[in-house]
C-alpha cells in the first residue's frame, strides 16, 4: 500500500460486521513499520481470540502494503482494515492516530506489531472496558529470539484488582489497555518514545480507577532491532522524559487531576534516574535492553 491506502470501506459496510459489533466490538490498532516479519503473528493472535467482535486496523508507516504478507500466510479476513500514515517513519503515535481515525467499533486497543494477544484476552477485558471505560491486564515480557520469559509486570498474587493513575506510574513495563472509544485521548505525536505512558495516564485521568486483570494476556516481545533494543534507546528515553516534563510544566498534557499531574512529574523524574542506571548497565555490558535491565533487579526501585 502506498499513500493513504484504501480498503476500510464505509462505516457499517464492512463484510462480516454486524450491528452488535459496533456496540461491543474492539478496534485493535496495529502500527506497522518494517513489521513484515512479525505482522502475521500479531494478526494470528487476534484470529485465535474467542471474542470475535473485533477489527484489526493495520496502519502502514513505511509505505508498504501488508496485505500480501498476510495473504501469503493464509490470512485474508474481512475484519482486517488497511490504512496508512501516508509517510515513512512518522512514528507510532501518528500511526495509531491514523488507525483511530479509521476505527469504527466501540472499544479501542493498541497492539504493537511485534507483540501478541494471548488467547482469551479480549473476552476477559472487553466486557470490563465496556462497563468501566477501560481495563488493563498483566503483561508478560518474552525474549523473541528464544521464547524465554524475562518477567511479568505483576508476579503471582501481586496485581491489584483496580488500577489508578498513581498505581500505573509505579510500573516499569509497557501496558496496553482496552479503552471505550469516548475515553480515548489520542496519542501525542510530539511524544515519540514514552507515548504509551502519556496515553495511559490520560486514560486513567478520565476514567478513574479501572479493573486490572491479573492474568498476563498481553505478550510484550523483546526483539533485537526494536526501538527499545537500540544502542541509543537510553538517549531517546532521556529526550522524551525531558520533553514530557516541559509539557507537564506547560499545558499539563491535558491531565485534569492536579495531584496526578504532580505525581506524574515525580514519576518521570524517577524514570530518568532509572534510565541513567540502565545506561550505565548497558554500557557495562550487563544487559542488552531495558527489560533485561529490569529482570536483573537493578531498576525496580529508582
Amino acid at each position: 500500500m502506498h499513500g493513504n491506502g484504501t480498503g476500510q470501506g464505509a462505516p457499517g459496510e464492512t463484510p462480516g460486521e454486524t450491528p452488535d459489533d459496533t456496540v461491543t466490538g474492539v478496534s485493535v490498532i496495529i502500527a506497522a513499520h518494517r513489521a513484515h516479519d512479525t505482522i502475521v503473528r500479531a494478526v494470528q493472535s487476534l484470529l485465535d481470540q474467542d471474542w470475535t467482535a473485533w477489527e484489526a486496523v493495520i496502519v502502514s508507516d513505511d509505505g508498504t502494503d501488508y496485505r500480501p504478507t498476510l495473504q501469503a500466510a493464509g490470512i485474508d479476513n474481512p475484519r482486517l482494515v488497511f490504512t496508512a500514515t501516508g509517510r515513512v517513519g512518522a512514528g507510532a503515535p501518528a500511526a495509531r492516530n491514523a488507525g483511530l481515525a479509521a476505527a469504527r467499533l466501540a472499544l479501542v486497543a493498541p497492539l504493537d506489531a511485534d507483540d501478541r494477544f494471548r488467547p482469551g484476552r479480549l473476552s476477559a477485558l472487553a466486557p470490563l472496558a465496556l462497563a468501566h471505560g477501560a481495563a488493563f491486564d498483566n503483561v508478560a515480557v518474552v525474549r523473541d529470539e528464544d521464547e524465554s520469559p524475562l518477567l511479568c509486570l505483576y508476579e503471582e498474587g501481586q496485581a491489584p484488582a483496580r488500577l489508578d493513575g498513581q498505581g500505573f506510574l509505579a510500573t516499569s513495563v509497557p501496558m496496553f489497555p482496552v479503552v471505550r472509544r469516548d475515553l480515548v485521548p489520542g496519542w501525542d505525536e510530539d511524544v515519540n518514545f514514552c507515548d504509551d505512558v502519556v496515553f495511559n495516564v490520560r486514560v486513567l485521568d478520565s476514567a478513574g480507577p479501572v479493573p486490572l486483570v491479573s492474568t498476563p494476556f498481553y505478550e510484550y516481545r523483546q526483539r533485537a532491532g526494536s526501538i527499545t533494543f537500540s544502542a541509543d534507546s537510553g538517549e531517546r528515553a532521556e529526550r522524551c522524559y525531558r520533553h514530557v516534563l516541559d509539557r507537564l510544566a506547560g499545558d499539563g498534557l491535558g491531565i485534569r487531576d492536579e495531584v496526578l499531574r504532580h505525581r506524574f512529574t515525580q514519576a518521570i523524574a524517577a524514570k530518568r534516574a532509572r534510565n541513567a542506571a540502565y545506561e550505565a548497565a548497558f554500557r557495562a555490558g550487563r544487559c542488552a535492553n531495558f527489560q533485561e535491565f529490569l529482570a536483573l533487579g537493578e531498576g525496580v526501585n529508582p
